[in-house]
Protein backbone atom coordinates (compact mmCIF):
# COMPACT_ATOMS: atom_id res chain seq x y z
CA UNK A 1 0.00 0.00 0.00
CA UNK A 2 2.90 2.23 -0.31
CA UNK A 3 3.38 4.61 -3.28
CA UNK A 4 7.06 5.26 -3.90
CA UNK A 5 7.29 6.76 -7.36
CA UNK A 6 6.42 9.90 -9.27
CA UNK A 7 4.68 7.59 -11.72
CA UNK A 8 1.75 7.10 -9.35
CA UNK A 9 -0.72 8.49 -11.90
CA UNK A 10 0.00 5.91 -14.58
CA UNK A 11 -0.81 2.19 -14.41
CA UNK A 12 1.87 -0.12 -13.09
CA UNK A 13 1.82 -3.34 -15.09
CA UNK A 14 4.50 -5.80 -14.11
CA UNK A 15 6.53 -7.63 -16.73
CA UNK A 16 5.63 -11.15 -17.70
CA UNK A 17 7.83 -13.96 -16.50
CA UNK A 18 10.08 -15.16 -19.31
CA UNK A 19 8.33 -18.48 -19.76
CA UNK A 20 4.85 -16.97 -19.78
CA UNK A 21 5.95 -14.32 -22.25
CA UNK A 22 7.40 -16.94 -24.55
CA UNK A 23 4.20 -18.96 -24.44
CA UNK A 24 2.09 -15.88 -25.09
CA UNK A 25 4.15 -14.91 -28.13
CA UNK A 26 3.34 -18.25 -29.71
CA UNK A 27 -0.40 -17.93 -29.28
CA UNK A 28 -2.47 -15.79 -31.61
CA UNK A 29 -4.86 -13.37 -29.96
CA UNK A 30 -3.13 -12.94 -26.57
CA UNK A 31 -4.79 -9.99 -24.85
CA UNK A 32 -3.05 -7.00 -23.33
CA UNK A 33 -4.41 -7.95 -19.92
CA UNK A 34 -2.72 -11.34 -19.98
CA UNK A 35 0.62 -9.87 -20.91
CA UNK A 36 0.88 -10.30 -24.66
CA UNK A 37 3.47 -7.56 -25.16
CA UNK A 38 6.35 -8.61 -22.96
CA UNK A 39 8.55 -5.79 -24.22
CA UNK A 40 6.10 -3.19 -22.99
CA UNK A 41 5.76 -4.64 -19.50
CA UNK A 42 2.00 -4.86 -19.89
CA UNK A 43 1.40 -7.61 -17.38
CA UNK A 44 2.80 -10.43 -15.30
CA UNK A 45 1.68 -13.97 -15.81
CA UNK A 46 2.47 -16.89 -13.57
CA UNK A 47 1.73 -20.59 -13.72
CA UNK A 48 1.43 -22.88 -16.69
CA UNK A 49 -2.32 -22.44 -17.09
CA UNK A 50 -2.69 -26.20 -16.61
CA UNK A 51 -5.99 -25.78 -14.77
CA UNK A 52 -7.42 -23.75 -17.65
CA UNK A 53 -8.18 -20.99 -15.14
CA UNK A 54 -7.37 -17.30 -15.63
CA UNK A 55 -7.02 -15.02 -12.60
CA UNK A 56 -6.28 -11.28 -12.41
CA UNK A 57 -4.82 -9.76 -9.24
CA UNK A 58 -5.41 -6.02 -9.37
CA UNK A 59 -3.63 -3.92 -6.73
CA UNK A 60 -3.19 -0.25 -5.90
CA UNK A 61 0.59 -0.11 -5.44
CA UNK A 62 2.98 2.20 -7.26
CA UNK A 63 6.11 1.42 -9.22
CA UNK A 64 9.25 0.70 -7.20
CA UNK A 65 7.46 -0.44 -4.04
CA UNK A 66 9.02 -3.70 -2.83
CA UNK A 67 5.93 -4.46 -0.74
CA UNK A 68 3.96 -5.30 -3.87
CA UNK A 69 6.81 -7.39 -5.23
CA UNK A 70 6.25 -9.71 -2.25
CA UNK A 71 2.50 -9.83 -2.88
CA UNK A 72 3.22 -10.70 -6.51
CA UNK A 73 5.71 -13.43 -5.57
CA UNK A 74 3.14 -15.07 -3.32
CA UNK A 75 0.48 -14.88 -6.03
CA UNK A 76 2.86 -16.35 -8.61
CA UNK A 77 3.77 -19.23 -6.28
CA UNK A 78 0.10 -20.12 -5.86
CA UNK A 79 -0.51 -19.78 -9.60
CA UNK A 80 2.40 -22.10 -10.38
CA UNK A 81 1.11 -24.69 -7.91
CA UNK A 82 -2.45 -24.52 -9.21
CA UNK A 83 -1.65 -24.23 -12.93
CA UNK A 84 -3.31 -20.81 -13.18
CA UNK A 85 -2.74 -18.23 -15.92
CA UNK A 86 -2.12 -15.24 -13.63
CA UNK A 87 -2.06 -11.55 -14.47
CA UNK A 88 -0.74 -9.10 -11.85
CA UNK A 89 -1.49 -5.42 -12.58
CA UNK A 90 -1.61 -2.32 -10.41
CA UNK A 91 -2.50 1.36 -10.49
CA UNK A 92 -2.25 3.74 -7.50
CA UNK A 93 -5.01 5.89 -8.99
CA UNK A 94 -8.40 4.51 -7.94
CA UNK A 95 -10.02 5.28 -11.29
CA UNK A 96 -7.17 3.54 -13.06
CA UNK A 97 -7.47 0.54 -10.77
CA UNK A 98 -11.21 0.33 -11.47
CA UNK A 99 -10.47 0.38 -15.20
CA UNK A 100 -8.11 -2.56 -14.75
CA UNK A 101 -10.96 -4.49 -13.12
CA UNK A 102 -13.16 -3.73 -16.12
CA UNK A 103 -10.34 -4.85 -18.45
CA UNK A 104 -10.25 -8.17 -16.58
CA UNK A 105 -14.02 -8.55 -16.99
CA UNK A 106 -13.68 -7.94 -20.72
CA UNK A 107 -10.92 -10.54 -20.84
CA UNK A 108 -13.33 -13.07 -19.32
CA UNK A 109 -11.11 -14.10 -16.43
CA UNK A 110 -12.30 -16.84 -14.07
CA UNK A 111 -11.52 -14.91 -10.90
CA UNK A 112 -10.40 -11.50 -9.67
CA UNK A 113 -8.42 -10.64 -6.55
CA UNK A 114 -8.51 -6.91 -5.79
CA UNK A 115 -7.32 -4.48 -3.14
CA UNK A 116 -9.84 -1.99 -1.75
CA UNK A 117 -7.68 0.87 -0.50
CA UNK A 118 -10.42 3.25 -1.68
CA UNK A 119 -13.49 1.02 -1.60
CA UNK A 120 -16.00 3.64 -2.74
CA UNK A 121 -14.12 4.17 -5.99
CA UNK A 122 -14.00 0.41 -6.62
CA UNK A 123 -17.62 -0.39 -5.83
CA UNK A 124 -18.97 -0.02 -9.37
CA UNK A 125 -16.26 -2.10 -11.04
CA UNK A 126 -16.55 -4.84 -8.42
CA UNK A 127 -20.33 -4.93 -8.92
CA UNK A 128 -19.81 -5.30 -12.67
CA UNK A 129 -17.50 -8.27 -12.11
CA UNK A 130 -20.03 -9.96 -9.88
CA UNK A 131 -22.80 -9.27 -12.39
CA UNK A 132 -20.64 -10.97 -15.01
CA UNK A 133 -20.49 -14.06 -12.80
CA UNK A 134 -16.81 -13.63 -11.92
CA UNK A 135 -15.83 -14.60 -8.35
CA UNK A 136 -14.03 -11.75 -6.56
CA UNK A 137 -11.94 -11.76 -3.39
CA UNK A 138 -10.18 -8.90 -1.63
CA UNK A 139 -6.70 -8.76 -0.19
CA UNK A 140 -4.55 -6.32 1.76
CA UNK A 141 -7.03 -3.41 2.00
CA UNK A 142 -10.79 -3.28 2.49
CA UNK A 143 -11.47 -5.42 5.55
CA UNK A 144 -14.46 -3.20 6.40
CA UNK A 145 -15.81 -3.17 2.84
CA UNK A 146 -15.46 -6.63 1.27
CA UNK A 147 -18.63 -8.11 2.78
CA UNK A 148 -20.85 -5.15 1.89
CA UNK A 149 -19.58 -5.33 -1.70
CA UNK A 150 -20.45 -9.02 -1.91
CA UNK A 151 -16.92 -10.42 -2.24
CA UNK A 152 -16.21 -14.07 -1.44
CA UNK A 153 -13.44 -13.46 1.07
CA UNK A 154 -10.69 -11.25 2.41
CA UNK A 155 -7.01 -12.04 3.00
CA UNK A 156 -5.01 -9.54 5.00
CA UNK A 157 -4.52 -7.74 8.24
CA UNK A 158 -7.13 -6.02 10.38
CA UNK A 159 -5.43 -2.64 10.40
CA UNK A 160 -7.30 -1.42 13.45
CA UNK A 161 -6.18 -4.48 15.43
CA UNK A 162 -2.62 -4.01 14.20
CA UNK A 163 -2.66 -0.35 15.19
CA UNK A 164 -3.95 -1.17 18.66
CA UNK A 165 -1.22 -3.78 19.08
CA UNK A 166 1.42 -1.24 18.10
CA UNK A 167 0.00 1.29 20.55
CA UNK A 168 0.31 -1.24 23.38
CA UNK A 169 3.91 -1.93 22.38
CA UNK A 170 4.68 1.80 22.58
CA UNK A 171 3.24 1.83 26.10
CA UNK A 172 5.56 -1.03 27.04
CA UNK A 173 8.49 1.02 25.73
CA UNK A 174 7.46 4.10 27.77
CA UNK A 175 6.85 6.36 24.78
CA UNK A 176 4.99 9.59 25.49
CA UNK A 177 4.31 11.43 22.21
CA UNK A 178 3.97 9.66 18.86
CA UNK A 179 3.54 11.05 15.36
CA UNK A 180 1.92 8.63 12.89
CA UNK A 181 3.12 9.32 9.34
CA UNK A 182 0.47 8.74 6.64
CA UNK A 183 1.97 8.67 3.15
CA UNK A 184 -1.23 8.34 1.08
CA UNK A 185 -4.26 10.50 1.77
CA UNK A 186 -7.62 8.76 1.57
CA UNK A 187 -6.21 5.25 2.08
CA UNK A 188 -8.61 3.69 4.58
CA UNK A 189 -6.09 1.09 5.79
CA UNK A 190 -3.54 3.74 6.73
CA UNK A 191 -6.08 5.84 8.57
CA UNK A 192 -7.22 2.71 10.45
CA UNK A 193 -3.68 1.93 11.55
CA UNK A 194 -3.13 5.36 13.06
CA UNK A 195 -6.60 5.36 14.63
CA UNK A 196 -5.80 2.00 16.21
CA UNK A 197 -2.57 3.36 17.68
CA UNK A 198 -4.50 6.25 19.17
CA UNK A 199 -7.01 3.91 20.84
CA UNK A 200 -4.47 2.06 22.98
CA UNK A 201 -1.44 4.32 23.25
CA UNK A 202 -1.44 6.07 26.61
CA UNK A 203 0.49 9.07 25.34
CA UNK A 204 -0.32 11.69 22.74
CA UNK A 205 -0.78 10.68 19.09
CA UNK A 206 -1.03 12.94 16.05
CA UNK A 207 -1.10 12.24 12.32
CA UNK A 208 1.42 13.70 9.90
CA UNK A 209 0.60 13.60 6.17
CA UNK A 210 3.38 13.34 3.59
CA UNK A 211 3.63 12.66 -0.13
CA UNK A 212 4.76 9.05 -0.32
CA UNK A 213 5.82 9.43 -3.95
CA UNK A 214 8.53 11.97 -2.99
CA UNK A 215 10.98 10.48 -0.50
CA UNK A 216 12.94 13.72 -0.16
CA UNK A 217 9.73 15.45 0.86
CA UNK A 218 8.95 12.66 3.32
CA UNK A 219 12.34 13.01 5.00
CA UNK A 220 12.12 16.79 5.08
CA UNK A 221 8.60 17.01 6.50
CA UNK A 222 9.34 14.53 9.29
CA UNK A 223 12.58 16.34 10.19
CA UNK A 224 10.77 19.68 10.25
CA UNK A 225 8.08 18.26 12.55
CA UNK A 226 10.71 16.94 14.96
CA UNK A 227 12.46 20.31 15.06
CA UNK A 228 9.13 22.05 15.64
CA UNK A 229 8.11 19.79 18.53
CA UNK A 230 10.96 18.28 20.56
CA UNK A 231 8.44 16.44 22.78
CA UNK A 232 7.90 13.85 20.02
CA UNK A 233 9.75 10.73 21.12
CA UNK A 234 8.28 8.21 18.66
CA UNK A 235 7.86 8.27 14.87
CA UNK A 236 5.48 5.59 13.57
CA UNK A 237 5.58 4.96 9.83
CA UNK A 238 3.25 2.83 7.70
CA UNK A 239 5.80 1.27 5.36
CA UNK A 240 9.35 -0.02 5.60
CA UNK A 241 10.93 2.52 3.24
CA UNK A 242 9.29 5.36 5.14
CA UNK A 243 10.77 4.08 8.40
CA UNK A 244 14.22 4.19 6.85
CA UNK A 245 13.49 7.75 5.71
CA UNK A 246 12.36 8.60 9.24
CA UNK A 247 15.67 7.35 10.63
CA UNK A 248 17.40 9.89 8.38
CA UNK A 249 14.92 12.57 9.48
CA UNK A 250 15.78 11.98 13.12
CA UNK A 251 19.48 12.41 12.30
CA UNK A 252 18.84 15.52 10.21
CA UNK A 253 16.83 17.09 13.01
CA UNK A 254 19.48 16.29 15.61
CA UNK A 255 16.72 14.52 17.52
CA UNK A 256 16.61 11.34 19.63
CA UNK A 257 13.12 10.09 18.74
CA UNK A 258 12.68 6.36 18.20
CA UNK A 259 11.23 4.88 15.00
CA UNK A 260 8.78 1.99 14.69
CA UNK A 261 6.95 0.85 11.60
CA UNK A 262 4.41 -1.31 9.90
CA UNK A 263 5.67 -3.69 7.19
CA UNK A 264 8.98 -5.29 6.48
CA UNK A 265 11.64 -5.63 3.79
CA UNK A 266 15.27 -6.74 3.58
CA UNK A 267 16.63 -3.30 4.51
CA UNK A 268 14.22 -3.11 7.42
CA UNK A 269 15.58 -6.42 8.73
CA UNK A 270 19.02 -4.82 8.91
CA UNK A 271 17.59 -1.73 10.61
CA UNK A 272 15.79 -3.80 13.26
CA UNK A 273 18.89 -5.93 13.83
CA UNK A 274 21.03 -2.81 14.36
CA UNK A 275 18.45 -1.11 16.56
CA UNK A 276 17.96 1.82 14.16
CA UNK A 277 14.27 0.83 14.06
CA UNK A 278 12.69 -0.57 17.20
CA UNK A 279 10.38 -3.08 15.56
CA UNK A 280 8.20 -3.77 12.53
CA UNK A 281 4.62 -5.04 12.36
CA UNK A 282 4.56 -7.55 9.52
CA UNK A 283 1.29 -8.24 7.68
CA UNK A 284 2.98 -10.91 5.50
CA UNK A 285 2.26 -9.63 1.97
CA UNK A 286 3.59 -12.80 0.31
CA UNK A 287 0.94 -14.75 2.20
CA UNK A 288 -1.77 -12.32 1.11
CA UNK A 289 -0.99 -12.81 -2.57
CA UNK A 290 -0.68 -16.57 -2.19
CA UNK A 291 -3.92 -17.05 -0.28
CA UNK A 292 -5.95 -14.77 -2.57
CA UNK A 293 -5.00 -16.69 -5.72
CA UNK A 294 -5.20 -20.10 -4.04
CA UNK A 295 -8.58 -19.18 -2.55
CA UNK A 296 -9.99 -18.44 -5.99
CA UNK A 297 -8.62 -21.75 -7.27
CA UNK A 298 -10.20 -23.65 -4.35
CA UNK A 299 -13.54 -21.96 -5.03
CA UNK A 300 -13.28 -22.75 -8.75
CA UNK A 301 -12.32 -26.41 -8.28
CA UNK A 302 -14.05 -27.37 -5.05
CA UNK A 303 -16.54 -24.67 -4.06
CA UNK A 304 -14.52 -23.71 -0.95
CA UNK A 305 -15.03 -20.26 0.57
CA UNK A 306 -12.40 -19.13 3.07
CA UNK A 307 -13.87 -17.90 6.33
CA UNK A 308 -17.28 -19.01 5.15
CA UNK A 309 -17.65 -15.70 3.37
CA UNK A 310 -18.31 -13.95 6.68
CA UNK A 311 -14.92 -13.80 8.42
CA UNK A 312 -11.60 -12.49 7.05
CA UNK A 313 -8.50 -14.66 6.87
CA UNK A 314 -5.93 -12.69 8.86
CA UNK A 315 -2.25 -12.62 7.88
CA UNK A 316 -1.07 -10.33 10.70
CA UNK A 317 -0.07 -8.57 12.82
CA UNK A 318 3.25 -10.31 13.51
CA UNK A 319 5.86 -8.34 15.45
CA UNK A 320 9.45 -8.47 14.20
CA UNK A 321 11.99 -7.40 16.82
CA UNK A 322 15.67 -7.92 17.57
CA UNK A 323 14.66 -11.04 19.52
CA UNK A 324 13.20 -12.92 16.53
CA UNK A 325 14.86 -11.24 13.55
CA UNK A 326 17.36 -14.06 12.99
CA UNK A 327 14.61 -16.52 12.06
CA UNK A 328 13.11 -14.14 9.49
CA UNK A 329 16.24 -12.71 7.90
CA UNK A 330 16.80 -15.46 5.30
CA UNK A 331 13.22 -15.17 4.06
CA UNK A 332 13.51 -11.39 3.77
CA UNK A 333 16.68 -11.88 1.74
CA UNK A 334 14.66 -14.09 -0.63
CA UNK A 335 12.13 -11.30 -1.06
CA UNK A 336 9.27 -13.24 0.51
CA UNK A 337 9.08 -11.54 3.96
Amino acid sequence: MNPASAARRSPLLFRAAALAAAVCLTVAGCSVLTGADSDGGDGASGGSGGSGMKVALIAHGAEGDAFWDRVRKGAEAAAAKDGIDLTFVSDPDAAGQAKLVRDAIADKVDGIAVTLAKPGAMRGAVAEARAAGIPVVALNSGIDAWRSQGLLGFYGQDESVAGRALGKELNARDARHAVCVIHERGNVAMEARCAGVRKTFGGRTENLYVDGADMDQVTGVIAAKLRQDPSIDEVVTLGAQYALAAVESVKDAGDRADVATFDLNADMVKAVRSGAVQFAVDQQPYLQGYLAVDGLWLYHTNGNISGGGVEPVLTGPAFVTRKNIAGIEKFAANGTR
